[in-house]
């Protein structure tokens, strides 16, 4: 097996997010397992999750742990390799992609650099909270790219509300004790996570965790720097959720361009300062500043630049898709959006344009199908729209259904994962968690 292996194709995907894990899933399955291709998977972080999620982790109504993927045990059960690492740089003449050295919390290396050949590349990184140089944003703000910042918020979060109700945090104008949140950006991840927050500040009181009034002594503020929230969606999707937010009294701040984050306060363009126990960012993305360095043609945003077979311009041994690539949508004149779904369509497009590659047939053509978007409100509401060739046309939809629609996104991922069985077994296994578990992490 050993001597096949070194003499197949060797195709290597950088980036385990959801649509590198799921290629790469697809690949060892049917070309990993009958000794037709060596797959592998490279990436700094020895787990997954999937990154829509991480809102309610930093909410703390999810525990990572029970949603958390290792790749080591994925890479086993289907056929591939892994190798953890941070992509820094491709050497095109050699093909040949160097890897970071790995290391522990204690700073002691695990894992050398080394460098790693491939036949076929994948660039799969996705993309990083961007600060924009607004001055105290990357010192005071929290951004929401990996689990351990979600759950470095749900820590400060907790201890901001225990702090209060003992004195020793700030009071508010009426004297009583007071934590405020301010959430900068309101895209899906912000008017997200400002919902689940409400939701949090209920379940800790109700546990006892705090004595402050839910919604007036916790305040949440989304400060938006567009005329509206949602600003990717429709103005109606848009209009309805600040509806819902506002009834959850979240406040809602447009038109409000943030200036300056500090310690305890939030600074916008028009001299308003938000009072701020904690801050979170999440007011853009921009690919990770290595695709600039492998010498590939790349955007304004600085994504890899990609054609409709999603190869790159100057190589067609390199593909990028996901967050980190430039795709054309010749529909829209435009760039195919940074979702979960384009990611999805990508990865299984890329699935059937590499065993075509293998087999010297020609690479189909990548077409993106909008199907629509939805955002959750948590446990009060979701709300969305839903596009294109799922119904005909477009529907606005919200309450029970867009829930319904939104949580199936999720399991879809976790089916193109583990197949029907593993998807149904874990769908019961968290529905039975969820009866003996607090709605959100206490600790």
């Amino acid at each position: 097996m050993r001597a096949t292996q070194a003499s197949a194709h060797r195709i290597i995907v950088v980036g385990g997010g959801a649509g590198g894990l799921e290629l790469v899933t697809r690949l060892g399955d049917k070309l990993g397992k009958r000794g037709q291709a060596q797959v592998v998977l490279v990436d700094r972080s020895p787990t997954h999750i999937w990154k829509p999620l991480l809102h309610e982790v930093a909410a703390g109504s999810m525990d990572p742990n029970t949603h958390q993927l290792e790749y080591v045990a994925q890479a086993r059960w289907h056929h591939f390799e892994f190798q953890q690492g941070e992509l820094t740089g491709v050497d095109r003449a050699r093909k040949v992609i160097q890897v970071a050295a790995c290391v522990d919390l204690d700073g002691t290396e695990l894992l050398p650099a080394r460098e790693l050949p491939y036949d076929t590349l994948v660039l799969a990184i996705g993309c990083v909270t961007h600060f924009f140089n607004v001055p105290g944003a990357a010192e005071h703000a929290i951004a929401l790219d990996t689990v351990e910042q979600a759950e470095r918020f749900r820590r400060k979060l907790i201890a901001a509300c225990v702090r209060a109700q003992n004195g020793r945090g700030r009071t508010g104008e009426d004297g009583r004790p007071r934590v405020d949140v301010a959430i900068i950006g309101a895209g899906a991840t912000g008017v997200e996570l400002s919902a689940e927050l409400r939701n949090t500040a209920h379940v800790l009181n109700a546990y006892g965790l705090h004595q402050l009034d839910p919604r007036r002594d916790v305040r949440i503020h989304v400060i938006e720097a567009g005329p509206r929230i949602l600003p990717a969606l429709s103005e109606r999707v848009s209009a309805e959720t600040t509806k819902l937010l506002r009834k959850l009294d979240v406040d809602v701040l447009t038109a409000e361009r943030v200036t300056q984050v500090t310690d305890d306060a939030v600074l916008t363009a028009s001299d308003k300062r938000i009072d701020a126990d904690l801050t979170v960012w999440a007011a853009g993305i921009t690919a990770p500043g290595v695709l600039r360095t492998l010498g590939l043609p790349v955007s304004k945003q600085g994504q890899i630049v990609v054609g409709p077979t999603l190869q790159t311009e100057a190589d067609p041994d390199i593909f990028a898709f996901g967050d980190c690539a430039s795709c054309p949508w010749p529909e829209k004149q435009t760039a195919v959006p940074p979702r979960a779904q384009a990611a999805h369509q990508q990865a299984t497009f890329l699935y059937d344009a590499i065993r075509a590659r293998m087999d010297g047939k020609p690479l189909p053509r990548f077409a993106f199908k909008d199907f629509g978007s939805l955002v959750s409100l948590g446990h009060f509401s979701a709300v969305g729209s839903l596009m294109g060739g799922l119904i005909g046309g477009s529907m606005f939809i919200e309450g029970l259904m867009a829930r319904f629609m939104y949580t199936s996104l999720y399991r879809m991922h976790v089916l193109a994962l583990h197949g029907a069985i593993g998807m149904g077994l874990d769908t019961v296994t968290h529905w039975l968690r969820s009866k003996t578990s607090p709605r959100v992490k206490l600790h």
